[in-house]
C-alpha cells in the first residue's frame, strides 16, 4: 500500500496536470475529455514518468463513469425511458449490429483475423465511449437535443450490450466452452437476482433511509449516504457481472421520482466531475506510446478507419431511423464515432483467453484512446464549417463568492428584467441577492454600482443554501428561458415551501404551468403591450379617461380568462372554444361601454 506521502503527491501531480491542460483545452475549443487525456499522457510513464504506476488508480477511476450514468439515471424517470424504447433497443441494436458486423468483415478479409476474433474485435470496437460521449453532449448544452437524445439511447444500449458481449468472449475462444457456458446462465441468474434486489431496495428502504437522515439535519451524513446508494449499487452489480455503470444508472432511474431526487444530484456532482476526469487521465496514462512511435502510421491509419467505417453508418441511422436533419446526424456521428471504454474490459478479457496477441491488445487500447482524442478535434471542425456560436466568456474569480448578507429577496437571472427590479429594490435599501450564469449580465451589473450580483445556477440546492434563501421572503425567478424558470420554480416551491415565487412567464400556458406550483406568473410582455395600446388609443382620439377605463375592463376580463383557461389549459379544442367566446363577450363589454358614455354625454 502506497505512503500518505506518496498519496499526497499522487493527488498534486493529478490536480496540476488537469488544472494546465484542461482550460488550455477548452480554451482551444477542443473539449475538456481530450484535455484530460493529454494530462495522463503527459504524467504517465511513458512520458514524464510522474505516475509509474497507472493500475493503481483504475478502479477508483471508473467510479467517475459510475457516477455520471447515476446522475444520467435521476434525469430520466421511468416514464420517459419506456418512451426512448424505440430508440434504445431499435437503433441501439442496429447501431451495434451493423457497426461490429462491417468491422468484424474488415477485420476478417483486410487483415486475416480469425472469425472468432474478429467477431470479438467487430462488436468491441461497436462501442463508443459513454464518459466521452456524455461529456461532450453537456459541454455543448445539447443532452437534449434530438441528436443528444438518440446518442443517449445507444449509448444506454451499448452499456447493455456489453454484459452478454462479456460473457461471449471465453465462449468463443473455445476454451472450456461447456464451463463458460454454465458459467454465463450463473451470471444470468445473479444478475436478475441482483436487480430484484436494487427494486425492492428502492422503494421499501431507500426512502425511509433517506427521510431518516434529512430529519437529522447532518449535511456530511446525507452526503455519505449519497455515496452509499452509488457505490454500493455499483459493488452489488460489479458482483453480479454486470456493468458498474450500467447498475449505477438503473438505481439513478429508480430513484428519478422520489422527493430526494434533486438533493442526490446536488450531493453527487461535485465528485462526479472530479473522478471523471481521473477517469480520462488513467486512460492517457494507459496509452503506448512507443508502439505509436514504432508505427505511427499504422495506429493513426487504424484510427482513421475506424472512425471512418463508424461515421457513416451512424449518420445514416441518424437520418433514417433518428429522423435527424443532415447536421444533426452528423453531430451524432461525431460523438458516437470512437471508441468506448467497455472495449477496455472486452479486450482485456480476449487477450486473457488468447483471442488477441500482446501486439494486437496494445494496438487496439492505443487506437480506441486516440479516437477518444481525435472527435472533440474533429467535431470542433464541423462545427467551425457548419457555424457556431461565439466562445462563452470564462467566469471571473471574483464573480464565484457568494454573498454573506441575508437577503430578503433573491433574484435568478439578471436579463433585462431582473435588472429593472433588482434597481427598484437597490434604491429601496431592500437587501437581495441575484444569481445569474452570464458573466455579461454579471459584468454589466456590477458595472452600475456595489450590486450583490454573484455567478451560481438556481437550479443548483447547495447554491441556493449557501445564499441563506431559507431567510428570503420572495423569490424572483426572471431568467429568459421558460423551461429553466419552470424547474427552478419546481425546486424552490419544493425546498422552501412558504417562500412567496414570483416568475417571469413567456406565454399564456407558460403561466398556467407555473401557476400549478403556486407561483405568481407575470407575463413578460403584458403590461407592455397595454402601455402600446393606451398610447394608440389616446393617438387615435379617446379621451385619457375612457383609455384608462377601457384598460381596465381589459384587464379584469383576462385576469378571469386567465383563471378559467387554468382549469382547462391541458384541452386544446375547450381552450379555444373558451377564447372565442371570451373574445365575443369582451367585445360586448366595450359595446355597452360605449352606449353609456354616449347616453351620458347626451
Amino acid at each position: 500500500m502506497p505512503h500518505d506521502g506518496d498519496l499526497l503527491q499522487t493527488a498534486v501531480i493529478f490536480l496540476l496536470a488537469a488544472v494546465l491542460t484542461v482550460p488550455l483545452a477548452r480554451y482551444l475549443q477542443l473539449g475538456t475529455v481530450l484535455g484530460y487525456l493529454l494530462a495522463g499522457v503527459i504524467i504517465g510513464p511513458q512520458l514524464l514518468g510522474l505516475i509509474d504506476d497507472p493500475q493503481r488508480i483504475a478502479h477508483l477511476s471508473e467510479l467517475g463513469v459510475v457516477m455520471l450514468l447515476f446522475l444520467i439515471g435521476l434525469e430520466l424517470p421511468p416514464r420517459r425511458l419506456w418512451v426512448m424504447r424505440r430508440l434504445v433497443f431499435g437503433v441501439g441494436l442496429l447501431q451495434v449490429v451493423l457497426t461490429g458486423g462491417l468491422i468484424a468483415l474488415v477485420s476478417a478479409l483486410l487483415f486475416a483475423q480469425p472469425v472468432a476474433t474478429a467477431i470479438i474485435l467487430g462488436l468491441g470496437l461497436s462501442l463508443s465511449s459513454t464518459a466521452s460521449g456524455l461529456q461532450n453532449l453537456a459541454e455543448h448544452k445539447e443532452i437534449s437535443s434530438p441528436h443528444g437524445r438518440l446518442a443517449f439511447a445507444i449509448l444506454l444500449f451499448q452499456d447493455i450490450a456489453a454484459i452478454p458481449l462479456i460473457a461471449l468472449v471465453p465462449l468463443l475462444s473455445g476454451h472450456n466452452a461447456q464451463a463458460s457456458g454454465a458459467e454465463g446462465l450463473q451470471v444470468v441468474l445473479d444478475v436478475l437476482l441482483c436487480l430484484a434486489v436494487l427494486i425492492i431496495s428502492s422503494r421499501f428502504l431507500l426512502r425511509p433511509l433517506f427521510r431518516v437522515v434529512v430529519r437529522t439535519g447532518l449535511q456530511e451524513v446525507l452526503t455519505a449516504t449519497a455515496l452509499l446508494v452509488v457505490i454500493g449499487t455499483a459493488w452489488l452489480m460489479s458482483l453480479a457481472g454486470l456493468s458498474m455503470a450500467l447498475g449505477a444508472f438503473m438505481a439513478g432511474l429508480l430513484l428519478a421520482d422520489t422527493e430526494f431526487r434533486h438533493e442526490l444530484e446536488a450531493q453527487i456532482e461535485p465528485f462526479k466531475g472530479l473522478l471523471l476526469g481521473l477517469f480520462f487521465i488513467s486512460v492517457g496514462m494507459g496509452a503506448n506510446l512507443e508502439l505509436l512511435r514504432a508505427s505511427p502510421l499504422t495506429v493513426l491509419g487504424l484510427t482513421l478507419l475506424l472512425i471512418a467505417l463508424k461515421l457513416p453508418l451512424l449518420v445514416m441511422l441518424g437520418q433514417r431511423f433518428g429522423q435527424l436533419t443532415r447536421a444533426g446526424a452528423l453531430r451524432l456521428g461525431m460523438v458516437l464515432a470512437g471508441g468506448g471504454e467497455f472495449a477496455f474490459v472486452v479486450f482485456q478479457l480476449g487477450h486473457e483467453h488468447g483471442l488477441f496477441s500482446a501486439r494486437l491488445y496494445d494496438l487496439l487500447v492505443l487506437v480506441i484512446t486516440l479516437s477518444m482524442a481525435l472527435l472533440p478535434i474533429l467535431q470542433s471542425l464541423v462545427q467551425h464549417l457548419q457555424g457556431q456560436p461565439p466562445r462563452p466568456e470564462p467566469v471571473p474569480e471574483e464573480y464565484c463568492p457568494v454573498a454573506s448578507e441575508t437577503p430578503r429577496v433573491v433574484i435568478a437571472g439578471m436579463g433585462r428584467m431582473g435588472q429593472i427590479v433588482a434597481r427598484i429594490l437597490h434604491a429601496q435599501k431592500i437587501p437581495f441577492v441575484a444569481l445569474d450564469t452570464a458573466v455579461e449580465s454579471i459584468s454589466f451589473s456590477r458595472s452600475m454600482g456595489h450590486a450583490p450580483v454573484f455567478y451560481g445556477d438556481p437550479l443548483h440546492p447547495e447554491i441556493l443554501r449557501a445564499i441563506h434563501t431559507e431567510q428570503a421572503e420572495f423569490f424572483i425567478i426572471a431568467t429568459d428561458d421558460p423551461e429553466t424558470n419552470l424547474k427552478t420554480a419546481e425546486l424552490v416551491r419544493r425546498l422552501y415551501p412558504g417562500l412567496k415565487i414570483i416568475a417571469r412567464a413567456r406565454n399564456r400556458k407558460h403561466a398556467h404551468r407555473l401557476m400549478d406550483l403556486d407561483v405568481l406568473a407575470i407575463r413578460e410582455t403584458y403590461y407592455s403591450s397595454l402601455e402600446i395600446s393606451r398610447h394608440t388609443l389616446l393617438g387615435l382620439g379617446l379621451s385619457p379617461e375612457r383609455t384608462d377605463a377601457r384598460l381596465r375592463r381589459f384587464q379584469r376580463h383576462d385576469a378571469g380568462l386567465l383563471a378559467m383557461e387554468h382549469l382547462i389549459y391541458n384541452d386544446e379544442i375547450k381552450v379555444q372554444q373558451t377564447a372565442l367566446e371570451a373574445r365575443e363577450e369582451l367585445e360586448r363589454l366595450f359595446e355597452a361601454d360605449r352606449q353609456e358614455e354616449e347616453k351620458a354625454a347626451s
